[in-house]
């Protein structure tokens, strides 16, 4: 990726969906798995067909339609294919303890891409481990990434929360950023960098580390809810106006 792309998580509202289209983010997410922005698949369906929608208005525009994300923490494949049936992802984002075998499945089943997150410890809790494997140290990124190499298309770094896996608003040290960087040039996948993002700090990340994606949640909320404002500034300082 030649620029850093951009994901806007947590999405809830149709509203938000149609001013997104103009600031040309890259995705946006929908969040299924337990989370206060969790949302069923008629609501995102709803959404999506919102984003769409936008697209076609916009078609011959410079103007990027964003891709269509789903967030999952273990999800069965039944529950899986119970909510692309009613929303059309372009992407499944998976959070929790998923197998290489069990990502691959699910791009040759659904014909979706597969982001797999690896959940870092901020250094607050106990430990220095993985949601994926708890026992292994984020400095072993080969014996944790290996696996996954032809079985997804993208890793995503987040910050380890114990309640949901991830979306803790938290950052984690991002001195620990640059084994898994080198391990996913050489797979020749995008490594995107979640938690504790805002406007205040992505500009930062993105001028030192030069991830190819940066995923944003709470950090463009304003009392829990998604801020247009504070969305166009975290966009702005990504592409470094």
């Amino acid at each position: 990726m030649a620029d850093t792309a951009i994901k806007i998580c947590g999405l809830q509202s149709v509203e938000v969906i149609k001013s997104l289209v103009s600031l040309q983010v890259d995705w946006i997410g929908f969040v299924f798995a337990k989370s206060r922005r969790q949302v069923s698949a008629d609501q995102a369906k709803l959404m999506i067909d919102t984003v769409k929608e936008q697209g076609i208005q916009t078609s011959g525009t410079n103007a990027r339609v964003p891709k269509c994300v789903g967030v999952f923490v273990n999800p069965a494949m039944e529950e899986l294919q119970q909510v692309l049936e009613r929303a059309k992802l372009d992407v499944v984002q998976l959070h929790g303890q998923e197998s290489p075998e069990f990502c691959r499945q699910v791009k040759e089943r659904f014909g979706v891409q597969v982001f797999k997150v690896l959940a870092i410890s901020s250094g607050k809790e106990a430990g220095h481990g993985t949601a994926a494997l708890e026992e292994v140290k984020p400095a072993d990124p080969d014996v944790l990434l290996e696996p996954y190499r032809t079985s997804v298309n993208a890793i995503l770094l987040d910050t380890y929360d114990p309640v949901y896996g991830g979306g803790s608003g938290i950052a984690f040290d991002w001195n620990l950023i640059k084994p898994y960087q080198a391990w996913a040039q050489n797979a020749r996948l995008p490594l995107l960098i979640a938690g504790g993002l805002h406007e205040h700090n992505v500009g930062r990340l993105v001028q030192e580390y030069h991830p190819d994606g940066v995923d944003v949640s709470s950090g463009v909320e304003r009392d829990g809810v998604k801020d247009i404002g504070l969305i166009t500034a975290f966009v702005e300082r990504v592409r470094g106006q």
